[in-house]
């Protein structure tokens, strides 16, 4: 019984431990966001502008995002906040998504743009061969987990 008890007190501390390290690790091998400066700068150029929510459906205390994103043909600026997570994607859509199961719904016609890196402001270069005018919303979603960050609609 006393085995029994330890390997399970010791199960529970590593489960534990092993869920804080994902949390944990992307805030630590974070690096460093752009200037505020650059990216209010940035921003000031973009063609459309929208607003990322934390009351999404599909947002909750470890998935959200808030600020201003702004889309420009060859930049995406956010100026605001993410929850941190490990391997962020930043995708647009045509259609406005607000939680998982709407995102895979489209993420086979969705366009990734790019790697989210950072958690307080980000500035995602566009390649040439997507036109930002064919797409009406901008989301984040987490690939590793399959989970919906947030979305906001910008045309």
């Amino acid at each position: 019984m006393r085995l029994l008890v330890l390997l399970g007190t010791h199960g529970v501390i590593f489960v534990v431990g092993f869920a804080l390290g994902i949390y944990f690790l992307p805030i630590l091998t974070e690096p460093t966001a752009p200037d505020q400066g650059m990216l209010s700068e940035k921003a000031g150029t973009a063609l459309y502008q929208a607003e990322f929510r934390r009351d999404l459906k599909g947002s909750d205390f470890f998935h959200w995002g808030e600020g201003r994103i702004s889309v420009s043909p060859r930049e995406i600026v956010h100026e605001g906040a993410l929850a941190p997570g490990p391997d962020y994607k930043l995708y647009l859509t045509n259609a406005f998504v607000e939680d998982e199961e709407s995102f895979l719904k489209v993420k086979a016609e969705a366009r990734r743009v790019g790697d989210v890196k950072t958690f307080k402001g980000f500035l995602i270069n566009v390649a040439e061969d997507i036109d930002v005018n064919a797409y009406t919303t901008v989301v984040v979603w987490c690939e590793a987990f399959g989970e919906f960050i947030t979305a906001a609609k910008y045309r």
